[in-house]
């Protein structure tokens, strides 16, 4: 924090703190140049460590510099003095939106038709210059003593992108687009949907989607619909609640397509308020166009480009292939001079013929010496023989080779299995594992599988068990504890039991509840270890209750409901009426009084326009429908080969004072939004190398990082992750 009376740059006194913001201070000081009063936006200290933010930060300053607007705190100066790395701006008296709303509950149409208006002009100026702001929001909107609206921190948040792994420290969640919140690629029609969220809150007091996780309110940004803002604000126009919802369509294509048009309908909805001419661009069920899976395009992109080339180079390339350890290795044969000759006046066809032969004979010593090299061809050489007799040994009468248990066995242990077999060998990284250290954890392949020869198997390198501490489960219902300690890596045994009682009767637990595990809460044990569970049955009534109604309800509040019964299984079924995860049917139906031991209870839950999963769920068993990466299904496809990692590495987060941490995964799996919280409660040491098994055939993500702070997490950043499949 700077003292009041500092000089920066000679030139700028500090008179004192107005604000402060997660990158940065704000100061008001006095301009000594040209005697004026203006705002200091000092970098915090964390932010001077990354020289390649810094540069970033200088680059984008200077640009939003250029931007001269009424509704735009205008940018007068940025540099460094002595490692203080400053912004000087317009100086603005007034307060934030963000202020503003609070103190009135929620805005006049308007007042916020009006001050709409202004942030999309100032937002359009900066647009024309090719400058996106990314972080639209009440806290950047600025409404000063006489009224005028003015947009601030223009380039900061794009400045903020500048670590290793992309971050958006800047964004709020609540404001952000869905592509945003993908971690991909945003540009000005993301600035239009944040402006939306902007307008809903202004008419309605509130943003659409809230939660108590970043992780829970991104998903929403990615699946849910928006509540009609006119269902807070019934006396909204019908113009302006169309205008909202056209900017937080979730397709970037039915959004406008420019702040020229949100301007406009603003303006025409002053004059007619409740027109219809906002067309809003509905869905085309009859459109020809085809939609390309995440798979597909990945696909696409890592495939190589066909580059046509003549027999002899597309042997010569395939012969000197020196992918596999031990493999002979053969001489490159240098091609002539391509140049094309001049054509001669006479003999032209005699002397292609000869030059034709010339290129058969060249080519069939080129095939014997490759095939002598590779034994694909025999030799009358007794070395020759054995070892042709030896590759046969190693593989099938098919010439399939089974693979070897690699699990276990050290690096030259394995080249030492493999190099007599034509297979090849990858190392991919480091995993905790049961393994001991420096041996191989995992394979990609499967021990006795059978590969085509030359098959390269993929591996990783054990960094020992890693210790893992139980959490306190109390208070969480069975479904979300049993799905935090899956997500740390444990295995979970589900146990159920009757509850203690209170002196009046009543349970001290209820049903569906996490009581306890075994180990208790804050022993320490090994990732891959197994962890019972204790979930309350409640009270003890018998062998006669009445089944609960919990059609309607969400998949895992109704695991939770019947949480007195032994037996409960969740089935999936396709459905268009009802909402994707919730109930369709139970079996036996409420009202029935039935034996909670006995009684097998039957839950068929909405999948809602996608095909049901093969497999069905034994809610005692499974995790929730958001279960994480490592769960059944990447068991499954890991053991098919199927098996997706990450391990970039993390550098530090900006504003980390080095307290507990917690890291959120979310990925986009069959459309849905899909979360998982990789750790928690802990204090890493950064930079961090990340070790995470995602969705199976998913190649990105976003990873949310959180600090507790005073007892609760407070979001530091959000990081777009890749995921590569291990071969």
């Amino acid at each position: 924090m700077l003292k009041t009376g500092t000089i920066i740059a000679e030139r700028y006194e500090i008179l004192g703190k107005i604000g402060t913001g997660g990158m940065a201070d704000v100061y008001k000081a006095k301009d000594h140049k040209l005697n004026r009063f203006v705002a200091v936006k000092v970098l915090k200290p964390e932010f001077r460590e990354d020289t390649t933010f810094i540069r970033k930060f200088k680059s984008e300053a200077q640009a939003a510099a250029v931007l001269t607007h009424p509704n735009i705190v205008n940018v007068f100066d940025v540099g460094d003095d002595n490692g203080v790395y400053y912004i000087v701006m317009e100086l603005i008296e007034g307060i934030t939106l963000k202020e503003y709303i609070s103190k009135k509950g929620k805005l006049s149409v308007k007042e916020a038709t009006s001050i709409a208006i202004q942030v999309s002009m100032g937002l359009e100026a900066a647009h024309s210059h090719g400058i996106v702001h990314r972080d639209v929001k009440p806290q950047n909107i600025i409404i000063s003593m006489d009224g005028k609206v003015k947009v601030t921190d223009f380039g900061i948040a794009r400045a903020a992108s500048s670590n290793t792994i992309s971050s958006n420290v800047m964004g709020s969640v609540h404001y952000s687009s869905p592509e945003q919140v993908r971690g991909g690629y945003s540009d000005e029609k993301s600035d239009i949907y944040s402006l939306g969220i902007t307008m809903y809150e202004m008419v309605t007091g509130k943003v659409p989607f809230d939660g108590d996780t970043t992780v829970a309110i991104a998903i929403k940004h990615l699946q849910e619909e928006i509540v009609p803002p006119s269902v807070y604000a019934p006396e909204l126009p019908h113009s302006l609640e169309q205008i909202i919802l056209k900017c937080t369509q979730k397709s970037v294509d039915r959004r406008y397509q420019n702040m020229e048009d949100v301007i406009a309908d603003l303006k025409h909805s002053l004059i007619d308020p409740q027109g219809d001419f906002v067309t809003l661009t509905s869905v085309d069920n009859e459109a020809k166009t085809v939609v390309i899976s995440d798979k597909e395009l990945g696909e696409i992109k890592h495939m190589p480009k066909q580059i046509a080339k003549s027999e002899p180079e597309a042997l010569e390339e395939e012969i000197n292939e020196t992918d596999y350890d031990d493999e002979p290795e053969v001489k490159k044969h240098r091609k002539k001079s391509d140049k094309p000759e001049k054509k001669k006046k006479r003999g032209g066809h005699g002397l292609t013929i000869v030059m034709l032969l010339m290129g058969v004979v060249i080519l069939i010593a080129i095939i014997l010496v490759a095939g002598k090299a590779s034994g694909l061809i025999g030799s009358n050489n007794d070395t020759d023989k054995k070892t042709e007799a030896s590759d046969t040994s190693e593989s099938d009468d098919d010439g399939m080779v089974t693979v070897p248990n690699l699990v276990g066995k050290t690096e030259d242990e394995a080249k030492n299995i493999t190099k007599d077999m034509k297979l090849g060998i990858q190392p991919m990284g480091e995993e905790a594992s049961n393994q001991a250290k420096g041996t191989i954890s995992s394979q990609d392949i499967p021990k006795g599988s059978k590969v085509e020869q030359y098959t390269t198997i993929k591996y990783y390198i054990s960094k020992g068990a890693q210790k893992i501490t139980i959490p306190d489960v109390d208070g969480q219902t069975g479904v979300d504890a049993q799905q935090t300690l899956e997500d740390m890596g444990l295995t979970v045994e589900i146990q159920k039991e009757y509850s203690e009682l209170n002196d009046d009767g009543t349970p001290v637990t209820d049903p569906g509840y996490a009581v306890s595990t075994t180990p208790a809460a804050g022993n320490s044990v090994s990732a891959g270890d197994s962890v019972t569970l204790l979930v309350s049955r409640g009270v003890d009534y018998g062998d006669s209750v009445e089944v609960p109604s919990v059609v309607g309800m969400t998949k895992n509040d109704a695991v939770t409901t019947f949480g007195k019964f032994l037996n409960v299984e969740v089935k999936e079924e396709k459905s268009t009426e009802v909402a994707e995860g919730e109930v369709i049917s139970q079996e036996p139906e409420a009202g029935n009084w039935e034996d909670p031991d006995n009684v097998n209870v039957v839950i068929t839950v909405s999948t809602g326009n996608q095909e049901p999963s093969a497999q069905s769920d034994s809610a005692d068993t499974a995790a929730s429908s958001d279960a994480p990466a490592q769960t059944a299904d990447n068991s499954a496809a890991a053991a098919a080969g199927e098996v997706w990692k990450c391990t970039q590495t993390l550098n530090t987060p900006s504003g980390y004072s080095g307290g507990p941490v917690r890291l959120e995964l979310i990925q986009n799996v069959n459309g849905t939004p899909t979360a998982s919280v990789v750790l928690e409660d802990q204090v890493i040491q950064f930079p961090y190398d990340l070790n995470i098994t995602g969705a199976p055939g998913i190649s990105e993500g976003t990873l949310y990082l959180s600090e507790q702070i005073n007892g609760t997490y407070q979001e530091l950043g959000n990081y777009s992750i890749t995921f590569a499949k291990a071969e």
